[in-house]
């Protein structure tokens, strides 16, 4: 299983040890340049990954991915697949040194042919299933076969020989372990990677039947004026075998592709059962092909590429198609803008109409706001007045009370007077009678009596002269 931690890459300066020469070919984040080592005087082909600076940046290649790609080219050795002799890094750079592959693209070949028989055009799929055989074998599923990524070794030999490039989206499938993604090219890609669903191995063999289709055509089985109606061609399976393109191909080879374009990845053709195919096994239904196919095929990979560079050698044309990629992405995006512009107008005027309503709602509410504050107001005003009255009172309350008090303490002063006095006049006529009744000796039974009345007479009106004296003292 790969791991970030299992690859290490040489720190020295890859110049030190190879003269770089030609640029080969180019991608979004790649270069790949003819090199000749210096000290075996050998070629091979440099290919320089931009590495992304940053996670939060857009540009350059993730260093997790470079290594990944890294662990699978050294895993892999195989006469159908490009091989990996070294791997340099610097500051911004990641370098494998790769097999020169020098032959040029198996369909720009092709194209150049005046006809291509079907026997000729077995041959070179048998090769591209071998290749992709020994990946499958490791569990490796490559996700990105296509006509700009299987090579030939040289091509001036009556069959070349093919080479599988560019794993730089290859995966180890892991048993137990769900793997989902979103990539590829979109005229080659699987239903189940549109669909973003767990992938496999079987996603290759769908790739395997688009190219043969491609190859015995010249024309492509799912494509669309955008990539939008390219995805949904591939997730209905809609294709059909045009009578113009398939006209002189065999059954077998429909047989072929039909059970390669299957959407239902356990009834798609294993690499095991596409060997074995009858197709690929015999020849006796096989015929040679018209010129038009090589004709259509011509179109084709002219189209693909908008032009063929003389002396083609390990071009990747990854850089025109993230171009027609990004056009079609352009052109999407005009038109939703388009679209969404009428959706906006029709936001903004219901946006307004509600703003017109809440405004009105606010303004009743404001209204009936002051209305309350008005009133409110009003309560108070009328509440300071009655505090205010109530202030007063209380202030002519408390001077009264003062005064009452005053009164009360001078009224207390004079009934303490009157009471000496009364008590004084009292004792005189205690004394006095008492006097009588040592005159009177005889008459002690009168005495007492007269005695008796005379201090009940004599209380009886100091009472009566206190209570008057009192109240008279009270009014105010």
């Amino acid at each position: 299983m790969w791991s970030p931690d299992m690859e290490t890459f040489k720190q020295q300066k890859v110049e030190d040890f190879y003269d770089i020469g030609e640029e080969l070919g180019s991608g979004q984040f790649a270069i790949v340049k003819k090199c000749r080592e210096k000290s075996t005087g050998l070629e091979y082909a440099a290919k320089f990954i931009k590495k992304r600076q940053s996670l939060a940046s857009r540009r350059g290649v993730r260093r997790e991915e470079i290594e990944r790609e890294v662990s699978i080219l050294r895993q892999v050795l195989h006469p159908n697949v490009i091989t990996l002799h070294d791997v340099y890094e610097n500051r911004t750079d990641v370098v494998l040194i790769l097999e020169l592959v020098s032959g040029g693209e198996l369909f720009d070949f092709l194209a150049q042919k005046e006809s291509l028989s079907e026997e000729e055009a077995t041959s070179f799929i048998k090769q591209i299933l071998e290749g992709v055989n020994y990946l499958h074998t490791k569990k490796i599923a490559h996700f990105d076969l296509k006509p700009e990524n299987i090579m030939l070794l040289d091509k001036n030999i009556p069959i070349p020989h093919i080479k599988l490039i560019d794993f730089g989206l290859a995966h180890e499938i892991e048993d137990g372990v769900e793997f989902k993604s979103i990539f590829g090219t979109p005229e080659f890609v699987a239903p189940e990677i549109v669909n973003y669903e767990p992938l496999g191995l079987e996603a290759d063999m769908w790739s395997i039947g688009v190219i043969t289709y491609i190859l015995l055509s010249g024309a492509s089985p799912f494509l669309g004026d955008t990539k939008q109606e390219t995805l949904a061609n591939i997730t209905a399976v809609s294709y059909h075998f045009d009578e113009e393109f398939f006209s002189q191909t065999s059954e077998l080879a429909k047989d072929f592709i039909r059970k390669l374009l299957v959407k239902e990845t356990r009834k798609r053709l294993t690499i095991q059962e596409a060997l074995r195919h009858a197709w690929i096994t015999s020849i006796g239904e096989v015929r040679a092909s018209e010129q038009q196919k090589t004709k259509r095929l011509r179109e084709y990979t002219l189209k693909s590429h908008s032009s063929m560079p003389p002396n083609n050698t390990y071009v990747n044309f990854e850089r025109f198609t993230h171009v027609v990629e990004d056009m079609a992405q352009v052109e999407q995006g005009c038109r939703s803008l388009a679209g969404a512009h009428d959706t906006i107008q029709d936001d903004m005027e219901a946006l307004v109409s509600i703003y017109n309503e809440k405004e009105a709602w606010y303004r009743e509410e404001s209204e009936n706001a002051r209305h309350h504050l008005s009133q409110l107001r009003y309560e108070f005003r009328k509440v300071e007045s009655l505090k205010k009255l109530l202030r007063e009172d209380i202030q002519a309350t408390g001077s009264s009370l003062g005064s009452v008090a005053r009164k009360l303490d001078h009224l207390q002063v004079q009934f303490e007077a009157l009471r000496q006095e009364l008590s004084a006049d009292l004792q005189w006529i205690q004394d006095l009678v008492g006097s009588f009744q040592l005159e009177s000796g005889g008459t002690a039974g009168l005495g007492s009596v007269f005695r008796r009345d005379a201090s009940e007479s004599l209380t009886e009106l100091l009472n009566r002269t206190y209570s008057e004296e009192v109240l008279a003292g009270l009014k105010f």
